[in-house]
Formats: C-alpha cells, sequence, structure tokens
C-alpha cells in the first residue's frame, strides 16, 4: 500500500505530539509527587551578614593592619594602628600647659595669702588709729575746760584741735588702705580662679587627645570575620576613611522575595528551609524575622487585580545563632539559593526538605 507523503507528516506530527504531551505528563506527575505540595512556597535569594566597617576617627597615616582577609576577630580585638607622632606631640603639648598652669594656681594662691595678711595689718593700722583719734578727743576736751577755766592757753587748745584733725585723717587712711588690701584679695582670688580653669582646660585637652590615642587603635566591635582590607599599611585616610570590612557572623541570612499573594500570608517567624546551590544535599534551617511592608519591585501599572500580585516583597529568613556557632568556617555570604517557606502550620516538612545541616 503507498502512503501519500501528506499523510506522513500528518502522522509524524500526531505521534510527535503523543510523545510530548506523554513526556509533559510524566514530568507533571512526577514533579507533582515530589514538591512538598500545598502550605509551601519558595523564593529564590542569597545569603548575606550584618557588615561594619572598620574605619579611622581621624584623618591620618595607617601604621599597620594586624589582620588578614578571611580572619576571625573577637570583639575589643586590635585589628589596625594609626600613626600617633602628631598625637603625641599635641600631648605633650597640653601636659606643659597645664603644668604652666599649675604653677600659676600656686602663685595665685600666695598672692591670696599676701594680701590676706595686708588686710590683717591694715585693720589692725585702723584700730591703732582709732585709739591715737580717741587719745586726741580726749585730750581736746580736756583742753576745752580748761581753757573755759582760764588754766590752758588757746595755743594749746589748738594744738589739740589740730592733732584731732590730723588723726581723723590718719584713720580715713588707714581704712582705705584696708580697702584697697581687701579688694586685692578678691583680684587675687580672681586670678586664682582663672588659673584653675586654665588647669582643667588643660586636663580636658590632655582626654581628648589621650582618646583620640585611644582611637587611632582600631579594635573589633564584635566578634566577626574580616571580608576585605579596604586600605593598606602607609596610606593616608580622612577622617572616616574605610581600613577594613568585617561581617557578623552571628548575625547571618537569606534574603528572597515573595509575591504579594504569598507574603500577605507569611508571619514573622514562621519556619524556613534553605537550600543552596553550592550545597544541594543540606537543608538549613532558619524562621522569618522581617517581611517589607512595600514592594520592591512592581510593574509599571497596577491597576488591575492580576497586575498587583505581581508586587514582589522582600523577605529575609534568619539562620539561628546557635547553628552558626557550630560551623564559623562554614559560613560563607553571597552564595544563591532557594528559601522555602511552610504557610500551613500543620502540614508537615517533606522528606526532601527535612533538616540536614553539615557535620
Amino acid at each position: 500500500m503507498i502512503v501519500s507523503s501528506s499523510l506522513k507528516k500528518k502522522l509524524l506530527v500526531a505521534a510527535a505530539a503523543g510523545v510530548v504531551i506523554a513526556l509533559a505528563y510524566w514530568g507533571w506527575t512526577e514533579l507533582a509527587d515530589s514538591g512538598p505540595g500545598d502550605g509551601f512556597v519558595n523564593g529564590n535569594g542569597r545569603i548575606e551578614a550584618t557588615e561594619i566597617d572598620i574605619a579611622t576617627k581621624l584623618p591620618g597615616r595607617i601604621e599597620d593592619i594586624l589582620v588578614r582577609e578571611g580572619d576571625f576577630v573577637t570583639a575589643g580585638q586590635p585589628l589596625a594602628k594609626m600613626q600617633l607622632e602628631t598625637l603625641e606631640a599635641q600631648r605633650d603639648e597640653a601636659l606643659a600647659m597645664r603644668q604652666q598652669a599649675e604653677h600659676s594656681v600656686t602663685a595665685a594662691q600666695a598672692q591670696v595669702a599676701l594680701h590676706e595678711a595686708d588686710v590683717v595689718a591694715a585693720q589692725a593700722l585702723v584700730g591703732q588709729r582709732e585709739s591715737e583719734l580717741d587719745a586726741a578727743q580726749r585730750r581736746l576736751k580736756r583742753s576745752q575746760t580748761l581753757s573755759q577755766e582760764g588754766a590752758a592757753s588757746l595755743q594749746e587748745l589748738d594744738d589739740d584741735l589740730a592733732r584731732v584733725r590730723g588723726a581723723q585723717a590718719t584713720l580715713a587712711a588707714s581704712k582705705a588702705q584696708t580697702a584697697a588690701a581687701r579688694a586685692a584679695v578678691e583680684g587675687a582670688k580672681a586670678h586664682l580662679v582663672g588659673a584653675r580653669s586654665s588647669v582643667s582646660a588643660a586636663t580636658a585637652s590632655i582626654n581628648r587627645i589621650e582618646a583620640d590615642i585611644r582611637d587611632s587603635e582600631l579594635r573589633a566591635p564584635r566578634d566577626g570575620r574580616v571580608q576585605v582590607r579596604v586600605a593598606q599599611p602607609g596610606e593616608v585616610l580622612g577622617a572616616g576613611g574605610r581600613v577594613l570590612n568585617l561581617i557578623d557572623l552571628s548575625d547571618v541570612y537569606i534574603t528572597f522575595f515573595l509575591p504579594e499573594t504569598v507574603a500577605g500570608r507569611v508571619a514573622l517567624g514562621t519556619e524556613v528551609r534553605i537550600i543552596l546551590d553550592a550545597a544541594p544535599d543540606f537543608v538549613i534551617p532558619a524562621t522569618v524575622s522581617f517581611v517589607a511592608s512595600v514592594a520592591q519591585f512592581t510593574p509599571k501599572t497596577v491597576e488591575t487585580a492580576s497586575e498587583r500580585q505581581k508586587l514582589m516583597f522582600r523577605v529575609r529568613g534568619q539562620i539561628s545563632q546557635d547553628l552558626l556557632r557550630e560551623h564559623l568556617d562554614q559560613v560563607k555570604t553571597g552564595l544563591p539559593g532557594v528559601a522555602w517557606v511552610k504557610l500551613d502550620a500543620n502540614a508537615e516538612w517533606p522528606e526532601n526538605l527535612s533538616l540536614r545541616v553539615p557535620e
């Protein structure tokens, strides 16, 4: 029997279509059987960690960097040192200024004591002048009585009157000297206060410079790992110049994205299972610690419900600190992977998503 070429083509097309349908059905059934089923959703993401920039507080030249990329560091560990010649010279200058101010305090205290002694002497002199005036006044009174009785001459009366006036003038001068001595005491005390203020100012400068010297030794603010050496010894940096970049290995997470229809159902604390492309045999546990309140990327228009469902929200799956401490050497950031989220609290994780962590 002879079969036309057109019929052959139709038969081949039908056979190919049948094969495609069979393969599609087989693939669908296989994937359906191997997938986690309803109540689960996944998103692609990368492993990230909190980064810390170690930077200079003051401008200067790097003297030495004490760690290398990949080194583990502990909180308070010295990481780098800046040159200190300028700061040490400033500290020496401030120390000399404080010593000079302390000498000024000693001199001002001596001046206060001296002027206080002058006040005591002036007060004693005032007492003496008051006694002299009192004696002169009594003598004048007797002279006046005797003059009235004719027993004393007018000359004696005039002399006694002159003595009283002289004593009064001398007393007034002594009182003026006392007031001047008291004013000198107040002036000396003011100089003393100024000298003590200079000591305090110099001490504050010393403390500030010593704080700058301490800050010139860059230390790790927390435990972590050196990720990048941004600068090298000998380089001159401005204030805030980056020297090192650390990652905090106690704060490691995967950031992934979920559509709006799913993100709204994800609660904080929801279980997450992570499978990394670099280690597909391991399943790492995590929990949802953050769900963005604003979509990270959107279509150009969001006028319809179907378009709104395309909005993608950023989700963070936090890895347990206890697990991280057990595998610090294996923690690496930037690794891509898939994060599976359990939406149904009553659902059971399938076998292929059961926990399998490195030994």
